[in-house]
């Protein structure tokens, strides 16, 4: 685990890189959120955030992120990766937003988890914008009757999308048109039913330049700012 002082220096680099890309691309930094990704790391990963003000976390797997919330309080907690219909009774009131809701079936079944609990479950709708085959969620075809299930879902409450470019590191083209469509989708999606999705969650450690030059409102951040482990 990296040290608070070695983390509060990439934390500084990382919003440098997000102020020069939003001056670039005419953007108010107020408008962008770094969200931390603390997956693979222990709590002290979440305390180093938490020390520089930082309060919402993301998390990929779902008990590793209830083993931490057991010891830190304090915390929001978003779920960033793929969840599984069988992890629904674990996450439905323990985290504060859902940002990978990629199926009808999810939809439903977070409904009855959350109306059963009297919860309300604030979610993104992952669009595979990138068409990749190796990411998870909706094609962006489906998108319009996944967002009505949600509006007919009263326990869940839409704030925004979600994607993940694919993996392209000598083209960074495919990363800005995956973004530029997810950006195009939520347009449309607004003024065809006429409410606001006020974040558009892309962008990472590597791409996040590009997310930001296409509206990204969201940026998750990992290896950036606490390394890789071996």
């Amino acid at each position: 685990m990296i040290s608070r002082a070695l983390f509060l220096e990439n934390l500084e680099k990382i919003q440098e890189r997000i102020a020069l890309a939003c001056d670039r691309y005419g953007r108010s930094q107020e408008d962008v959120c770094l969200l931390p990704v603390t997956k693979n790391w222990p709590v002290d990963a979440v305390a180093h955030c938490q020390s520089a003000g930082i309060e919402r976390v993301g998390e990929n797997r779902v008990q590793e992120a209830r083993a931490k919330q057991e010891q830190i309080s304090g915390v929001k907690w978003d779920l960033i990766g793929h969840l599984q219909s069988n992890k629904i009774n674990q996450v439905v009131g323990n985290f504060a937003r859902i940002q990978t809701v990629d199926s009808a079936k999810l939809i439903k079944k977070l409904q009855i988890v959350a109306e059963k609990t009297r919860q309300k479950c604030y979610i993104f709708l992952q669009v595979n914008a990138g068409d990749d085959p190796a990411k998870y969620g909706f094609r962006e075809g489906e998108v319009a009757d996944a967002l009505d299930q949600v509006l007919e879902s009263p326990c869940l409450k839409i704030e925004g999308l979600m994607t993940i470019a694919p993996f392209a590191p000598e083209d960074p083209q495919v990363a800005q048109s995956c973004f530029q469509r997810l950006a195009n989708l939520r347009d449309s999606l607004q003024n065809s039913h006429h409410l606001s999705l006020q974040h558009l969650s892309m962008g990472m450690s590597d791409d996040l330049e590009s997310a930001i030059a296409e509206g990204s409102t969201m940026i998750r951040v990992g290896s950036a700012l606490f390394g890789t482990r071996d």
